[in-house]
């Protein structure tokens, strides 16, 4: 049974290119959502609490999902799943940004963007750990134990791969899937049991610096990235595109806050003029194409800011048996 230590830590998936699986229903398939993962949990006679991958309450940002999971019949529960804003079906991380960091009631009152919580495992149920049963039995005691009604939703899955599941998913938008074995516990760290099928190439990354706007743009010019390999701050390259004036203006001040005198990528050299150096405190999702040979990001596009992932945990995702 896992110990308190643990109860608030989530199962993490790990990157893969497997393209093929068996086809005896070992392995289920799930959507790839692009929003903040959130473990939810109440206790007997007490409020839901839900709480980030960091460990940050997210209560006050998201009160519709705390009185969702309030109604709910079992009053002894945790669960795991993901916030998202879905835009024509679609999951949109730059939609939810509008609400990530809103915390006085009245400005989360009047905000148009909508939130769903996807539901997609049980650890606890009436006050018994869940986490050393198949996942198969997780999902179906969590999907007959809730209601699912908005902003509460439960995450279908498929029970066998196919050779074009992945291309149906990439062509309808989505993020990718997550494939997971259907036997395994959950375990509170990361683990080849589940495993990121990805669209398209795209992380976290912690913000080191920025360049100063040139001709009409404002705020900034280009967010300088990196990623922690053995402890250091590596650089990934910069990113320039994917702001509008007012993401530019916020990105500006909260960095001012941040600076400091000396390089953030110590063992790097960054080609960059007129750099400002920040602490390596606020971490950035960004799209992009491939890595180059020299471990720089092509084509990268700045999506938003990650409250809910602490920056030295940020590292190069690598697929699963593939060295750097």
């Amino acid at each position: 049974m896992s110990g308190p230590a643990d109860a608030l830590t989530p199962m993490l998936a790990t990157l893969s290119t497997r393209r093929a699986f068996d086809g005896d229903g070992s392995w289920v398939f799930e959507r790839k959502l692009d929003g903040v993962r959130v473990l939810a949990t109440r206790r007997q006679d007490e409020d839901p609490r839900l709480v980030s991958r960091n460990g940050l309450s997210l209560n006050a940002t998201y009160p519709e999902v705390v009185e969702a999971l309030a109604a709910q019949a079992p009053g002894d529960f945790t669960v795991d799943g993901e916030i998202v804003a879905l835009r024509r079906g679609r999951t949109d991380f730059a939609l939810l940004q509008q609400r990530m960091g809103l915390t006085d009631p009245s400005a989360v009152g009047a905000s148009p963007v909508r939130v769903t919580y996807y539901l997609f495992d049980l650890l606890r149920l009436d006050g018994r750990d869940t986490t050393a049963l198949p996942l198969r039995a997780r999902k179906a005691l969590l999907r007959d134990t809730f209601g699912f009604r908005p902003p509460l939703r439960f995450t279908p899955h498929r029970n066998h791969y196919g050779e074009d599941l992945l291309d149906r998913a990439c062509s309808r938008g989505w993020e990718g899937l997550i494939a997971k074995r259907a036997d395994a516990p959950y375990v509170h760290r990361r683990s080849s049991d589940w495993l990121k099928l990805k669209c398209s190439g795209g992380q976290e990354f912690v913000i080191g610096g920025f360049t100063e706007p040139a001709g009409t743009r404002v705020g900034l010019g280009a967010l300088l990235l990196g990623h922690y390999q053995d402890g250091v701050l590596r650089y990934a390259g910069r990113v320039g595109t994917g702001f509008d004036t007012a993401t530019l203006r916020s990105l500006r001040h909260r960095l001012d806050g941040l600076a400091r005198r000396t390089s953030s990528f110590p063992a790097d050299e960054v080609r960059e003029r007129a750099v400002h150096w920040v602490h390596p405190e606020l971490v950035a999702q960004v799209a992009f194409t491939e890595w180059t040979t020299a471990g720089l990001l092509r084509h990268p596009r700045y999506l938003g800011l990650r409250e809910d992932k602490p920056a030295r945990e940020v590292v190069r995702e690598q697929p699963a048996g593939r060295k750097r």
